[in-house]
């Protein structure tokens, strides 16, 4: 897993589903459907129209939190906070055929994910974003390159997807410190148009990893 990972928002002007189909749209192959306060059944009926939009664009699905939701549509995985289900007993109610992710803040956090058995992780906030609720610490650019430095120096290899008030700015020096990826949500739904939005920050991930 690497490049862009589009988080769903819904916002004012467009709603989850929306949001999904502007992000690939712009290119973006990588959508986690997070729908934070909804009911199962609400995730689960959205979530199979995220799917069958992703299958149009040759895109993967990733279910935020909703374990049942995510083997009940047979999404590619799911992405689990620091207060949701513990990630050991995610895996033990899908098996291996299911990505897991898992939210960070240190070092420690990833240490302790990985012990858990997860794919790759989010590891954020990278500044202050009014998107999430009960934000961790922020960790900012010098704490990415240490986290990341001591990843290497542990020999502790997973996908870590930088998360949290990202603008696309930030993003050459972001990828410059070893993480796999971006996560961005709301910095493509605010812009005047997110489809071109989209395409300028695949594009700006694409040549950084061509460096």
């Amino acid at each position: 897993m690497n490049g862009l990972l589009f988080i769903t928002h819904q916002t004012e002007r467009y709603d989850y589903l929306q949001s999904v189909a502007l992000a690939l749209e712009g290119g973006c192959r990588q959508i986690q459907l997070r729908m934070k306060d909804a009911p199962p059944r609400e995730v689960e009926q959205t979530g199979i129209r995220a799917k069958a939009l992703c299958e149009k664009y040759g895109a993967t699905l990733y279910i935020d939190d909703h374990v049942a939701v995510c083997k009940n549509i047979r999404a590619a995985g799911v992405h689990l906070g620091k207060t949701d289900m513990p990630p050991h007993e995610a895996r033990r109610l899908l098996g291996s055929g299911f990505i897991i992710g898992g939210t960070a803040n240190t070092f420690e956090d990833i240490q302790h994910l990985k012990n858990e058995g997860v794919d790759y992780i989010g590891l954020g906030p990278f500044r202050f974003t009014t998107t999430k609720k009960n934000l961790s610490p922020i960790i900012g650019l010098s704490g990415y390159r240490q986290i990341m430095e001591q990843c290497r120096a542990q020999r502790l290899i997973l996908p870590v997807f930088a998360i949290g008030g990202i603008t696309p700015d930030d993003i050459p020096e972001i990828l410059n410190t070893g993480v796999s990826g971006i996560a961005l949500s709301s910095i493509i739904l605010q812009a005047e148009n997110p489809v071109r939005e989209t395409e300028r920050i695949v594009e700006i991930i694409r040549k950084e990893f061509q460096r």
